[in-house]
Order: C-alpha cells, then sequence, then structure tokens
C-alpha cells in the first residue's frame, strides 16, 4: 500500500510541477508579447472570452489566468468588464486540459521528454530552448499522469478504498472532497485528472466524477481570491466575479445534479467513461 501512495504523490508532483513551470515558461516565451495581445484583443466582451479560453488552453492553468488578470486590473491596464471575459473564458479554457487527460496519452508522454530534452541539449538558441522546455513540461505533465495511472491500478482490490469511492456518488459528499483536493493542491486541473484516472480504471462512477469535479470548480477560487489581497477595487471585484460565478454554478449544478447526469449519459452513449467525465467537465462550464 506504501508503494501505491508514494507513487501517486510522485506522479502528483510531476504533474503539479509540469503546470507550474508551463505557466511560467510560457509566460517568458511570450514576455511583453502577451501583455500587447491581451490588451489588443479585449476591446469587449465576446473578445475577452475567446483570449481566456486561448490562453487558459496554453497555460493549461485557469487560476494562473485569472491571477494575471486581477494584476493587470490592479494595474489599470484592464477594466473590470474586460476581466469579466477573461474569467469565463479560463474557465471555458480549462475544460480542453480535461480533454486531453481523457485521451490515452500518457504512453507516449516519454517522445515529448526525449524532443524537449535535445532541444534544450543542443540548441543555444533562447527561443528554442524555451520551446524545448515547453515541450519536455507537457512530457513531464502525461508522465506524471500515466504514473498516476498505473500506481492506482492495484486499488481495485482494495475495499476499503472502493468503499470510500462510493461515497463521492453523493454529490454534496463528492464536491466537498473535491474541494478539499482542491484547496489542498491548488490545481483543479490536477483533481479532475485524477478523476479521470480513477475512473479509467474503474474505480469511480460518472456520478463521483462530476460530483469531485464540480468541488473542485470551488476549491480553484482559494488561489485567485488570495491574489485580490490589498488589490484595488476593481481587482477585488474580479476575484469575487470568480468566486460568485464558480459558486452560483455549483449550486444549479447540485440542484440539477441528476438531470445533468442523465444528459451526460445520454450525449456520451458508447463512450468511454474518462471521456464522459471529461465531456461533463465541457458541458457544465
Amino acid at each position: 500500500m506504501s508503494e501505491i501512495i508514494l507513487s501517486i504523490i510522485a506522479g502528483l508532483i510531476l504533474f503539479l510541477f509540469a503546470v507550474n513551470h508551463l505557466s511560467e515558461t510560457i509566460q517568458l516565451v511570450l514576455g511583453e508579447n502577451a501583455k500587447h495581445w491581451i490588451m489588443k484583443f479585449t476591446s469587449n466582451t465576446i473578445s475577452s472570452l475567446l483570449v481566456g479560453i486561448v490562453v487558459t488552453t496554453l497555460l493549461d492553468s485557469s487560476s494562473a489566468v485569472i491571477i494575471i488578470t486581477i494584476v493587470f486590473v490592479n494595474s489599470r491596464l484592464l477594466t473590470f468588464r474586460q476581466a469579466m471575459g477573461i474569467v469565463l473564458g479560463a474557465n471555458i479554457g480549462t475544460t480542453v486540459s480535461s480533454q486531453i487527460i481523457a485521451m490515452d496519452i500518457g504512453k507516449y508522454s516519454p517522445i515529448l521528454l526525449l524532443i524537449g530534452f535535445v532541444m534544450l541539449l543542443i540548441s543555444k538558441s533562447e527561443k528554442v530552448n524555451a520551446t524545448g522546455k515547453v515541450i519536455l513540461y507537457f512530457g513531464v505533465l502525461f508522465f506524471g499522469l500515466y504514473t498516476m495511472e498505473n500506481a492506482v491500478e492495484p486499488l481495485r482490490e482494495k475495499a476499503f478504498f472502493l468503499e470510500w469511492m462510493k461515497r463521492t456518488e453523493e454529490p454534496i459528499t463528492g464536491a466537498i472532497i473535491g474541494a478539499l483536493v482542491t484547496l489542498i493542491i491548488q490545481s483543479s486541473s490536477a483533481t479532475v485528472g485524477m478523476a479521470i484516472i480513477l475512473s479509467k480504471k474503474g474505480l469511480l462512477s460518472l456520478a463521483g466524477g462530476i460530483a469531485v469535479m464540480l468541488g473542485a470548480e470551488l476549491g480553484t477560487c482559494s488561489d485567485t481570491l488570495i491574489a485580490t489581497i490589498r488589490g484595488s477595487r476593481a481587482a477585488i471585484k474580479t476575484g469575487l466575479f470568480h468566486l460568485g460565478f464558480n459558486l452560483l454554478s455549483i449550486i444549479l449544478g447540485l440542484i440539477f445534479f441528476y438531470p445533468f447526469l442523465h444528459l451526460v449519459e445520454k450525449l456520451s452513449a458508447g463512450a468511454p467513461l474518462e471521456r464522459s467525465i471529461a465531456n461533463a467537465h465541457m458541458l457544465f462550464i
């Protein structure tokens, strides 16, 4: 059992390490261009929404995008109205990662690791090095998921774990578990990713996966609220808007949990369980 836990922790650390460094590296690659493009394409709510979706897909972190948005609002580079569009877009963009995780892409992670490492090894160009780092971190991210996927396999034979996972099928309990896990690891993508991995191994039902996903949406608000401390009024409003939007979505999700569950089952007819959870994540947002 200790080997399973250590393997899961190792995979999770690799995933979180990659997510954090991906955000930092891509921001570094974009540099001042990021500010330029964000300012250029946030003239209205629709374009702000698209910016939020695209940037979150690239950074693979809605929290990072929302924190950057709060910083821009605090610096008066963005208005609250522009920030609203980016926050909504960030929530949509984060569903892309769940679709990627649902694919069986982890087994190919060594290819990305090799390409990224070779680019870092042979190139003297800063731009190529930065690109190599991005590819390498994507490889680490997927290898982390692959490690967790293999680690949880033996848990199928553990009665106590199966009994505990059944509790997630109760919507409120599952949402609380999802929120607490996200609060601890500070990544809703990692929480949803673990739910998808567990479902792939037959350890988590569709109802449990959706409940955990709902909770993850609340847990991810913690770091964005911290970013608003001592911020401007508009920055605080942006953080509260993110919290309010997610809270309202979760409440509606819990109220209409079973109709939503049936809708996902109907739309995902014939799809693997992990794909159904990824679809639920996209539909919910």
